[in-house]
């Protein structure tokens, strides 16, 4: 009888071999969605965000890479008048009328106890979950840097289903936290507009530092 876990490590490389093949690239197009052209957004039009869409944006961001396939990333859509009324007064004064204006507003969070969920999501290793258990510090380590990569890629897949973003990290975590998450294993780590922006509101689009300031090889 044929080990199940074998059969599909088999079917999974066969798939990744054909998938290389291809030798695929992105495009122009593809490349202004998501990097070249797109832009962080401060105004929104009036324009609601379709439920369907909020979920097809994660079904794409949780395909995003992470170590050991943890997922710590957690996501509130605040949409609800009553909801921004309760995120407000953790914006600094600036930020205010962005998050009011946009039809929701993500707070990107993650889980402290993501470990948990590792005999499920890493099947691989069913002792994973040991190496966080008793390690909260290597337990936040891994929940901050992996949760902040799962908020870029969430940031992308908006792009990619043809919503607009701007990002924001002017705000209170702790109040955040208190509000939103008070008595659970979850912390805020930045907050995402998402909507149709209104492109008036932009400004400039300001430098980037240089290849040669930033990358060496050896």
């Amino acid at each position: 009888m044929t080990n199940p876990d074998i059969a599909a490590d088999e079917a999974a490389r066969d798939a990744a071999h054909a998938f290389q093949a291809k030798s695929l690239t992105a495009d122009d197009t593809t490349l202004a969605l998501l990097f070249t052209e797109a832009r962080t957004h401060y105004g929104w039009q009036d324009r609601d965000v379709a439920e369907e869409t909020l979920r097809e944006l994660y079904e794409i961001a949780k395909m995003g890479p992470t170590s050991m396939n943890n997922q710590p990333m957690r996501v509130v859509f605040v949409r609800s008048e009553d909801a921004k009324d309760r995120l407000e007064p953790a914006l600094m004064e600036a930020n205010r009328p962005k998050m009011r204006g946009a039809p929701v507003t993500a707070i990107i969070a993650y889980d402290l106890n993501f470990w948990e969920e590792l005999p499920k999501n890493f099947p691989p290793n069913p002792a994973a979950a040991d190496i966080f258990r008793n390690n909260a510090t290597a337990a936040q380590v891994n929940a901050f840097r992996n949760g902040t990569l799962q908020g870029a890629y969430f940031m992308l897949a908006a792009r990619a289903v043809g919503l607009d973003v701007g990002a924001m990290s002017g705000f209170d975590n702790a109040k955040v936290d208190e509000e939103f998450f008070h008595g659970t294993s979850l912390k805020s780590n930045f907050l995402v507009n998402l909507g149709y922006a209104d492109t008036s509101k932009i400004f400039r689009r300001l430098p980037r530092m240089a290849y040669e300031d930033i990358c060496e090889t050896i």
